[in-house]
C-alpha cells in the first residue's frame, strides 16, 4: 500500500484582499520546487527541519526561526535536506502595494535575504497566526500586515539594496534584457521562438540567453514556463477549471500543466485551489 502524504498544505487568500497571499506547509518532507520567482514581494518563516535556500548565486542553510526574503522577479529554490521534514509559512504582497504604502513611486527591493532576529521571527509568526485565522476580520489583517511592513527595514537594520529600484531607467545591456524580459512577460502564453526574443532585445541569440540568466537566474525559455505558472495561479484563484487554464496558459494539456505547476509551486493546482 502506498504510503499517503504527510505534507499539510494551507493557502490563504481573501477576496477582499487580493493584494495578499499566504501559504503554510507542515511536515513538507515531499515539498520540492524548482528554480522559480515570483512578481510578489515574499517573506517566509522556516519554523521546523532545515532547508538549503538558494537565491541567485548565494547559497545558504537556514533552520526554525529563519526569515527569509525574495524581491520580485528574484529566481530561487528552497528544498529540505536530504528529504527530511520541514515546515515553513510564506506571505506574498503586490509589489505596487506595498510601494504604496511605503509611499515610494516604485518598489524599492529589500536586503538582506535572510534574517535570524528572533523578534523579527517571532512578529511575522505572529502576523501568520492572524492570517491563518479562520475569524473573517479583514481590516484587522490588513492593518496588521501594514503594521508589519512599516516597521519591517527598520527590523533588518536599515540595510539598503545595493541594486536600481523596480522600473528604475537602464541603460545598454540592462535595458535590453527588460525588454527581452518584457516580451516574454507579454508573450508567454503563445509560443515563442528564441529568435524573436533576440530580435526584439537587439541581442544575438546566444548571448540574450547567457546575459538573461546572469540577470534573471532563468533562461528566456525558463521565464516563460515562469511566467505561465504565474497567469496559471491568478485564473486558479478566479476559480476556472483547471484544464481550461492549462491550455489557455499555452500548455498542451492538463498534465503537463500539472508537471510543471508542482515544480514551481510545490504543490498541485488542485491543492492551490482549495483555501483557508
Amino acid at each position: 500500500m502506498a504510503r499517503a502524504s504527510t505534507n499539510r498544505h494551507r493557502f490563504w487568500r481573501d477576496p477582499s484582499l487580493p493584494h495578499l497571499e499566504a501559504r503554510s506547509i507542515e511536515e513538507g518532507q515531499e515539498v520540492s520546487y524548482g528554480w522559480h520567482s515570483h512578481p510578489t514581494f515574499s517573506i517566509g518563516l522556516v519554523t521546523g527541519g532545515v532547508s538549503d535556500f538558494r537565491i541567485g548565486a548565494d547559497c545558504h542553510r537556514i533552520a526554525a526561526g529563519t526569515v527569509v526574503l525574495m524581491n520580485p522577479d528574484e529566481a530561487h529554490v528552497c528544498n529540505p535536506l536530504d528529504g527530511r521534514p520541514w515546515s515553513y509559512r510564506m506571505l506574498h504582497a503586490d509589489a505596487a502595494w506595498l510601494a504604496a504604502l511605503e509611499g515610494e513611486a516604485a518598489f524599492r527591493p529589500f536586503a538582506p535575504h535572510l534574517s535570524r532576529d528572533p523578534e523579527l521571527a517571532g512578529r511575522l509568526e505572529r502576523l501568520f497566526g492572524l492570517l491563518f485565522d479562520p475569524l473573517p476580520d479583514c481590516a484587522g489583517k490588513e492593518a496588521a500586515v501594514r503594521a508589519f511592513f512599516a516597521g519591517l527595514r527598520q527590523a533588518l537594520g536599515g540595510e539598503r539594496y545595493g541594486g536600481l529600484p523596480a522600473g528604475a531607467d537602464r541603460g545598454g545591456e540592462h535595458a535590453a534584457l527588460d525588454r527581452a524580459a518584457a516580451f516574454i512577460s507579454a508573450h508567454c502564453t503563445r509560443p515563442l521562438r528564441l529568435g524573436e526574443i533576440a530580435e526584439v532585445s537587439g541581442l544575438s541569440p546566444s548571448y540574450l540567453v547567457r546575459s538573461f540568466k546572469a540577470r534573471y537566474g532563468l533562461t528566456p525559455h525558463a521565464y516563460q514556463i515562469n511566467r505561465r505558472i504565474q497567469f496559471g495561479r491568478r485564473e486558479l484563484q478566479r476559480g476556472r477549471p483547471i484544464v481550461e487554464v492549462a491550455l489557455d496558459a499555452g500548455f498542451a494539456d492538463q498534465a503537463h500543466f500539472q508537471r510543471a505547476f508542482k515544480r514551481h509551486v510545490a504543490a498541485t493546482p488542485g491543492q492551490y485551489m482549495r483555501r483557508e
